[in-house]
């Protein structure tokens, strides 16, 4: 994970309401921008950790996972279904409430069935609330999650996901603490 180690050197880190520190990425936001390299080498971390047998639907709530799931999904063949932040009214769609760090808002997942098999796959878990209510929704719909993967997870504050049921597999943990950002460990 050599780039996206060095991507974390440059990065702006943003102080957003009530003092959250949010780290801006090529990986997570495009900015500044995203070489294929550096996005060739998370679809492959992904591919390398990810429980990917028998998995039907890769899934990831909009909009920081798209590109990375979308990249996934062309590697893999796996069918990509995006949580829109917008409803549709189609029929079986179900609305779910998410909170993060600074926002808070609902999402809506279509073409998830009971019965999917899914790889629940977003750019970052911070605080866990999209991962939690996403995660959530999916069990209530009857879903199987065959695994829940991030490309980084921030460590050092509480996690919606500490008391979940789904294991969160990271390619990277960091901390961000006073606008400075460190990689403390790599799994593959």
């Amino acid at each position: 994970m050599e780039l996206l180690r060095e991507s974390f050197d440059e990065a702006p880190v943003i102080e957003k309401d009530g003092g959250y520190e949010y780290v801006v990425l090529p990986i997570s936001n495009g900015v500044p921008m995203l070489e294929p390299a550096l996005l060739r080498e998370v679809v492959v971390g992904v591919t390398r950790v990810a429980d990917l047998e028998g998995v039907d639907k890769i899934v990831t709530p909009e909009a920081m996972g798209i590109h990375i799931a979308t990249a996934v999904s062309l590697q893999t063949d796996i069918p990509l279904t995006v949580v829109r932040k917008r409803e549709y009214g189609l029929p079986g769609e179900v609305s779910l409430h998410q909170e993060t760090g600074y926002s808070e808002s609902e999402m809506y997942i279509n073409d998830v069935d009971e019965g999917d098999r899914v790889l629940v796959l977003d750019d970052l878990l911070s605080t866990g609330g999209t991962l939690r209510a996403l995660t959530d929704s999916l069990d209530d719909i009857g879903a199987e999650i065959a695994d829940t993967v991030v490309v980084i997870r921030k460590v050092g504050s509480d996690s919606a996901m500490a008391d979940s049921p789904h294991e969160v597999t990271p390619l990277v943990d960091i901390e961000v603490e006073d606008g400075d950002v460190t990689v403390v460990e790599e799994y593959q």
